[in-house]
């Protein structure tokens, strides 16, 4: 027996166990989501989406999450391809006549995406932050399906001004954003996906509820931040190389709320400046600022573009694709009227936060 549908799934799961579970109401940008689990699982998520919670009503889409289910047939999966320069396997597929499996390989949890029900099961307690991404999923994709943009990026606000900051993955995106929100006049927007649409005179911006994952590098170079280590570690982490740290793959989540305080997260924004790092460690160059045309640097438009994965369903039905690229015209509509700055030479923080004071300085 194979899976061809979303009832031959549904038929291999309890759905009655989360019947009497309270829902977690959801809100960001006009969308609305309810998230379904049990405890402990839905007193950490609530305490994670604190920021976005919503009063009861009318949802977008309803998440589920059963926790420890499986399925007694096993998917026919099929490799989702990586992203260039990343390797090993992440995700695996199984697509159904009306939906989609997605499998987590390294934790076990899996997915089901479809139009009639959108359900995490499998070891889903142990790995909440897989959760988190299923629900921010919902979020990026029906605004996708609504004319917006995934990028690449973090970003920042002063409700006048919003600087968006891409790069390739370990660029220093988290630790200059977060470096910059020590300007008390800043909210936070986005960690790592940010969503653009075309507007006038210049486009809207959206982040979702992700709380940055940060590695040891960028605690141990924020002051404030010295607090999520303790003493011993710290001073083992300073003692390390430079390359070392840099390349040393331990992640942390931060809550911003916590360390920057409840009013400074605002989602919401128009987009005004954008930043990619294009700055090397190993360079001698002294860091610069340039003004760049994307149109003309389909290198940076690439380090801006984000695939939106293995969970997007289009308008029309049908799932994305492994090899579909993303379209570059798109993100260009969407970025008119963005003054786009390209930063290169050696990577210095400092420069990036003193042209940060410059750039916010100037609209306070």
């Amino acid at each position: 027996m194979s899976l061809v549908s979303c009832n031959d799934v549904l038929a291999q799961l309890d759905r009655s166990r989360i019947a009497d579970a309270a829902p977690i109401w959801l809100g960001l940008g006009g969308m609305r989501i309810r998230l379904v689990c049990t405890d402990p699982l839905n007193m950490e998520l609530r305490r994670y989406f604190r920021h976005v919670i919503a009063e009861p009503g009318p949802v977008d889409a309803t998440v589920e999450v059963l926790e420890g289910q499986t399925l007694a047939t096993a998917p026919d999966w099929v490799d989702w391809a990586r992203e260039p320069g990343k390797s090993g396997r992440k995700d695996v597929i199984c697509d159904l006549q009306d939906g989609r499996l997605v499998g987590k390989v390294r934790t076990g949890v899996t997915f089901l995406q479809s139009p009639g029900a959108i359900i995490a099961f499998g070891p889903c307690a142990r790995n909440p932050n897989q959760i988190v991404n299923f629900v921010n999923t919902q979020f990026l994709n029906m605004s996708l399906r609504d004319g917006w943009q995934i990028c690449h990026a973090a970003a920042v606000t002063d409700h006048t001004r919003t600087l968006a900051i891409a790069g390739m993955s370990g660029g220093g995106k988290s630790t200059s954003v977060l470096r910059l929100m020590d300007l008390p006049t800043l909210a936070f927007v986005t960690n790592d996906r940010l969503l653009a649409r075309a507007g006038r005179p210049v486009p809207a911006a959206l982040g979702i509820p992700k709380e940055p994952r940060i590695n040891p590098g960028t605690i141990l170079h924020n002051p404030r931040l010295h607090g999520m280590l303790d003493a011993h570690r710290l001073t083992a982490l300073s003692e390390l190389p430079t390359e070392e740290l840099w390349q040393l793959e331990e992640k942390h989540d931060l809550i911003v709320a916590d360390f920057y305080g409840a009013d400074r997260v605002s989602h919401a924004a128009a987009l005004t400046d954008f930043w990619v790092l294009n700055w090397h460690r190993n360079s001698a160059d002294p860091t610069r600022l340039n003004d760049v045309d994307l149109a003309a640097r389909p290198d940076l438009l690439g380090a801006i573009m984000k695939s939106p994965g293995p969970f997007y369903q289009k308008p029309g039905g049908a799932f994305l694709a492994d090899d579909e690229p993303c379209s570059a015209a798109g993100y260009l509509e969407a970025l008119q009227g963005v003054r786009v700055r390209e930063i290169t030479g050696g990577v210095d923080f400092d420069r990036v936060f003193a042209e940060g004071v410059a750039l916010f300085g100037a609209a306070q």
